[in-house]
């Protein structure tokens, strides 16, 4: 069984949540339910899912858990794919989460593995 507080791809996406909350407070008003509020849901999902799986009797439901993560991972990509279209945050902003994103992608696809299961 692992604890969630002893992960470090827990806690990356811990900090990654808020760098997000940061930068979308920035957004104009007319997004806080539309793009605001789906990239604070999908950023949230990610440690959260992390933790739900660690809970989990077993390294299949956790696995099921990292992939739902990974999916909120990829999601969030998307989403600050269109805030840098739509000029909500800088191209120097969004290097940054894209690369603390691929960070943390790859730790959970690292993690996914090391439970050897299919």
């Amino acid at each position: 069984m692992h604890h969630f507080n002893d992960l470090k791809v827990w806690k990356q996406s811990m900090e990654l949540c808020k760098q997000v909350h940061y930068l979308v407070k920035g957004f104009p008003a007319e997004e806080k339910y539309v793009l605001t509020s789906q990239i604070m849901r999908s950023s949230i999902s990610i440690p959260s899912n992390i933790a739900e799986g660690c809970g989990r009797g077993t390294n299949k439901e956790l696995v099921h858990f990292l992939q739902i993560s990974m999916g909120s991972a990829f999601e969030l990509e998307t989403q600050f794919i269109l805030a840098l279209e739509f000029s909500y945050i800088t191209e120097d902003e969004h290097i940054l989460i894209k690369n603390k994103l691929s960070e943390i992608q790859k730790m959970i696809y690292a993690f996914h593995k090391s439970l050897n299961i299919n």
